[in-house]
């Protein structure tokens, strides 16, 4: 039979044997066959379209293991995204220039996946400035999970005045005068920040079809074809979901998703889970859309949230019973299951419920993982390795590898996470980002952290022992991930049965200098053996062009991630100096210098660099 597709004259990485070839041919959304030119060309057909590759490095479609694409979704058409913007005052300009096009009651929302780090000025924005450029239209800027600042007008749509509450997990910072500055701080957890933003008004239901299209679109310019859902606060089963299902059955999704069902309410977790064996069960779905099981959050009470600019949150001592409960009726229902768990202490707890649980019902080859482990030991990464589960890891610590350094010091960092033991011991690995509200979804940038060992602002965090090569970096984001939605040997490869996912990449990954791999993008990117993304010599085969809605998105304008070599945000990367004023309403959030390791942090108002 003659292929339907054939993609030739490339250096195709097939995470295989051979470990490159130069041709791959696709039928019915497989792989047909990987070889030679010669070899593969003898597959063409009449109706066979055949791609020159023009020597361009191909890859495995990228699959990230954890990030949250379905609410990012519903919400990337509202957001002014400041990822990979290289300079606070490019940031401040485009603030300026959205709040001018959007209509009331609409907010600006800059949404996470970026870091002061990654701006020349090596500084957050002040309120000040803030207001200064959007003196009318409510801005809501949250940075990680840390804070988030709200300008006059935000705050006067969210009714925080004098009498604005007080949150049980996070600080509405006042002036001496008692009236809200517009800093929210999350301690211990983001609850704070989400609740607060969840005021803001939402996108029409044709506007979150939109919204989502775009969105997924965007992980496909950058070569992602797969990513396992993580659910995410807000993010309620199965009222959010109408969006992505109905995507699914209009055959328009660009991105393959399993997703993982995330419980919402405190005290009700298991009650959510019970409720949810009897709806549905991991596997349903196809290869585009599935269920993959339950989490991240299991219960709330397990929850250590990654703000290292507070100290590691102990755990509630109600953790034990209400996981052990969930656990085991997840186990008696074989749903596989995952846990957020930033710190070894949380994992050696949630550890003890599992090895219990098991003892009782075995786990019996049931995918289940840790999501993040910054700080797990080697002990428990062999305890979780006899009860056959695995890590999905991310590149948080290149977003937040300073403020983690300031407080643990840098003996710490070399092993947050320890990656290299993982893999040593044998562990299923699968890596990610955990965008788009902490990371950005960029992967490039978890790939660079995966080789390099550093962070977005140039720390260098890892020995050379606790850090991947090119090939088993790429491993982990493909085939290692294919394992936490049990979908080994599916997808991952270049291999003959495999799904037909694939990106061709704007450089050769695995010969470029290592601060070039940050930049990488898609020229090319196929899902099933259909063309999802294509620019540069390919642009002619590029799916027609989606109309963006509403007409004052940010995208419109700016697109999603920053585009430097478009020149647009590329003007300003000198390192400025400039005062900050003492009486600043971003008081004891500016940055300062760490002793000579150029790490730059939280607590100082008198300057900044």
């Amino acid at each position: 039979m003659s292929a339907e597709l054939i993609l030739h004259n490339a250096k195709i990485a097939t995470n295989g044997v051979p470990s490159f070839v130069e041709a791959v041919a696709i039928t019915a959304g497989k792989i047909a066959a990987v070889g030679r030119d010669d070899e593969i060309l003898r597959l063409r057909g009449p109706q066979t379209h055949v791609i020159d590759g023009r020597r361009r490095t191909i890859i495995p479609g990228l699959n990230d293991s954890h990030m949250h694409p379905i609410r990012g979704g519903l919400n990337y058409n509202l957001e002014l995204r400041w990822d990979g913007v290289p300079s606070l005052a490019d940031a401040l300009r485009m603030l300026k220039e959205q709040a001018a096009r959007t209509p009331a009651p609409q907010w600006v929302r800059v949404i996470g996946g970026w870091t002061e780090f990654q701006f020349a000025e090596r500084r957050m924005p002040t309120l000040d400035e803030i207001n200064a450029v959007a003196p009318d239209t409510p801005v809501f800027v949250m940075h990680l999970y840390d804070r988030a600042l709200l300008n006059a007008a935000a705050l006067r749509a969210v009714g925080y005045d004098r009498n604005a509450p007080s949150f049980p997990a996070g600080e509405v910072q006042r002036d001496r005068h008692g009236n809200p500055t517009g800093l929210l701080i999350a301690k211990p957890n983001a609850n704070i920040l989400y609740s607060t933003l969840a005021k803001g008004p939402k996108l029409s239901r044709e506007d979150q079809l939109n919204s989502s299209r775009h969105f997924f679109r965007e992980l496909n310019r950058f070569g992602i074809t797969s990513a396992i859902d993580a659910g995410g606060g807000f993010q309620n089963y199965p009222d959010d979901y109408g969006v992505v299902n109905e995507l699914h059955r209009n055959g328009e999704l660009s991105i393959r998703l399993a997703y993982n069902l995330f419980t919402q309410k405190p005290k009700q977790e298991l009650s959510d889970f019970q409720s949810w064996t009897k709806m549905t069960k991991p596997g349903d779905g196809d290869d585009f859309y599935r269920v993959n099981g339950a989490g991240e959050m299991l219960v709330f009470s397990a929850a250590d949230f990654e703000d290292f600019l507070v100290p590691r949150p102990d755990m509630l001592p109600v953790m034990e019973s209400e996981l052990k409960a969930v656990i085991r009726h997840l186990v008696e229902n074989r749903w596989p299951f995952r846990l957020h768990a930033t710190y070894n202490e949380t994992i050696e707890r949630a550890l003890n419920v599992y090895e219990e649980v098991n003892r009782e019902i075995p786990f019996d080859g049931l995918h289940w993982f840790f999501d993040h482990c910054e700080t797990i030991s080697d002990r428990n990464i062999e305890r979780l390795k006899a009860l056959g589960g695995g890590i999905a890891v991310q590149n948080r610590m290149a977003f937040q590898g300073e403020y983690f350094v300031e407080r643990y010091g840098l003996q710490q960092a070399k092993r947050t996470p320890p990656i290299r033991r993982m893999l040593e011991i044998g562990v299923p690995v699968g890596a990610g980002t955990d965008a788009t509200r902490v990371s950005s979804y960029n992967p490039y940038l978890s790939l660079y952290w995966l080789i390099t060992g550093k962070t977005v602002g140039g720390l260098s965090l890892y020995p050379e022992e606790n850090r991947l090569d090119r090939e088993e970096a790429l491993k982990l984001y493909t085939m290692g991930s294919s394992w936490f939605s049990t979908e080994d040997e599916k997808k991952g490869a270049l291999a003959p049965g495999q799904l037909a996912d694939l990106a061709v990449l704007s450089g050769d990954y695995f010969s470029i200098p290592e601060e070039e791999i940050k930049h990488l993008e898609s020229v090319l990117t196929i899902v099933g053996g259909k063309v999802m993304h294509a620019t540069t010599e390919f642009s002619k085969l590029a799916p027609p062009v989606l109309p963006v809605s509403p007409s004052w998105s940010p995208i419109k304008e700016y697109g999603g991630y920053a585009n430097a070599s478009e020149g647009a945000l590329g003007a300003s990367h000198s390192r400025a100096l400039s005062p900050v004023c003492p009486e600043s309403s971003t008081k004891n959030h500016h940055v300062s210098v760490l002793g000579d390791l150029g790490i730059w942090h939280l607590g100082c108002d008198c300057f900044a660099f």
